[in-house]
């Protein structure tokens, strides 16, 4: 029997139930499944608990595929289930797996041994992020973290904006939450005045917060309070 590596959405916000953000038909998918690959075993354990997981949870398989696995063997064996015909399920922190996200490795073995990937409905911040934000998303990137020290930070910071603007392609990144104020503070300095950016904070959650404007009205305004919750930038 051939089996599938099933990539399972979570809640990006721990206020938010499982029920609101991802289809009825992924929980009997969930339900088949007894072996997974996670990026944190508590959290997933919490996201399974919360799904109304029909089986016992003490009974299911947990391995982990996190920025600590740096062993390609290591990661081999997480396929060997699969090969023998077992089927997985991976699951991310929050939101959906193998984007921005460590379970991209798992995915990419799985297509090298011919073994099926089903990418299951769910949360994106990425996605709603660019919905959500009025720029372009005819053309966007996803840049990930962008350089912590100067003066790095700010030569990207301008790169991506010329990119924005010559490209017309909407640029996306993040920062680690308690960083996002000094990466704000650094941006309304770098950036010229009638550049459009975008601040998505909180995405899925009560406290959700989404607004863009031109780097000038940013500098008019009284800034959200961002520091140490999880957000997404975008400039266009």
């Amino acid at each position: 029997m051939s089996a599938t590596l099933y990539l399972i959405p979570c809640p990006i916000s721990d206020d938010t139930a499982v029920a609101d953000v991802t289809p009825a038909s992924n929980q009997a998918i969930i339900n088949s499944l007894d072996y997974f690959i996670v990026e944190n075993t508590r959290s997933a354990r919490r996201f399974l608990s919360k799904s109304g997981y029909a089986r016992a949870i003490d009974d299911a398989t947990f391995v982990e595929l996190n920025e600590h696995t740096t062993s390609p063997t290591e990661i081999a064996k997480m396929i060997e289930p699969l090969k023998a015909g077992r089927s997985a399920g991976v699951i991310s922190e929050a939101g959906v797996p193998a984007v921005a996200d460590p379970g991209q490795a798992v995915v990419e073995l799985c297509h090298k041994h011919n073994i099926r990937v089903v990418p299951l409905v769910g949360p994106s911040s990425i996605l709603m992020a660019v919905m959500a934000s009025g720029l372009s998303g005819q053309s966007f990137a996803f840049n990930g973290y962008l350089p912590i020290k100067e003066p790095e930070r700010s030569k990207t910071i301008k790169r991506l904006e010329s990119r924005a603007r010559a490209e017309h392609q909407s640029q996306l990144f993040i920062e680690a939450p308690y960083r996002n104020v000094k990466l704000l503070e650094q941006m309304l300095k770098t950036l010229n005045p009638d550049t459009r950016l975008c601040i998505a904070c909180d995405i899925t959650s009560q406290s959700e917060y989404i607004r863009t404007q031109s780097v000038a009205q940013w500098q008019k305004s009284s800034l959200p309070d961002i520091q140490k919750r999880p957000a997404i930038f975008i400039i266009g």
